[in-house]
């Protein structure tokens, strides 16, 4: 099972592991899954720099796409869905183009990766302009579906962001900002859902937490712009509240109602009053 990529190659210290029993496996899937963290751990500069850009972008006015297939797509998906319920942020801002579409975020579409003219498709039209950040997320680095992400940007003027686990990978190569944890070979060979799942969940979380707070959508470390749209998020907007505004429960509830739910407006006029 020869191949150039860290992603496909053979971790020689589960070889056996079909004859293992549970906790053995667990543990060497723990075990492994360190090695995630140490990789993203390695790469902090890339991460910070790529967090510059996105809040430059964003904080201009352009849009976040994260492009992928299978795991990468669907982690991206993830993180762009979660974004407005907890920051506050508009739906259009941080998109997800994945390979397969929205089917493919539930059932795997195999084969939808191979087919890049649809990336490119995708980009152009939702109107990629050179105020945009392409975000393309693939363990191998060699995805055809994300790499034509890539040739979209470049000919949008759009800046782009790679996320990947191969270093020699054309991926990696392109992006102008490749962010790169290596975390070597899975438990079980090729399934980046593993680690390289993983790291890559890591980055973009820690990519849209930081922009988001360098964006001004959390105070300390509170989520001042969060949808409140169930009775968990509306109480847990009522203590934010009492909480920056210094004020008790019954005089949050009125000023959240006084600004029909929206929490960042509320926030501003507690703030307002101290």
């Amino acid at each position: 099972m020869a191949d150039s990529s860290p992603t496909e190659a053979i971790l020689e210290a589960t070889r056996d592991l079909d004859r293992w029993s549970t906790e053995r496996i667990l543990q060497a899937i723990h075990a492994e899954d360190r090695n995630a963290w140490e990789a993203v751990g390695a790469v902090m500069p890339q991460i910070a720099e790529a967090a510059e850009v996105l809040v430059v972008a964003l904080g201009g006015g352009g849009r976040w796409f994260y492009v992928g297939a299978g795991t990468s797509g669907r982690i991206g998906a993830l993180d762009a869905a979660e974004l407005p319920p907890t920051f506050g942020v508009p739906r259009n801002r941080v998109q997800a183009v994945v390979a397969g579409g929205e089917a493919a975020l539930v059932r795997a579409i195999e084969g939808a990766e191979d087919h890049p003219e649809r990336a490119i498709f995708a980009l152009q039209e939702r109107g990629l302009s050179p105020g945009d950040v392409v975000v393309a997320i693939s363990a191998s680095g060699t995805t055809p579906f994300t790499l034509s992400s890539l040739e979209a940007a470049h000919e949008a003027d759009a800046r782009t962001i790679g996320i990947t686990c191969n270093p020699g990978s054309p991926l990696a190569e392109a992006a102008e900002i490749a962010i790169v944890p290596v975390v070597g070979p899975e438990v079980i060979a090729g399934s980046t859902r593993m680690k390289g799942g993983l790291a890559q969940k890591m980055v973009c979380n820690m990519l849209s937490t930081a922009v988001m707070v360098r964006l001004g959508h959390v105070q300390g470390n509170l989520m001042t712009h969060m949808l409140p749209a169930s009775e968990k998020l509306r109480d847990r907007s009522l203590r934010i509240l009492m909480e920056v505004g210094g004020v008790g429960r019954e005089e949050a509830e009125k000023l959240l109602a006084d600004c029909e739910g929206d929490l960042a407006e509320a926030t501003r006029r507690v703030r307002g009053r101290r």
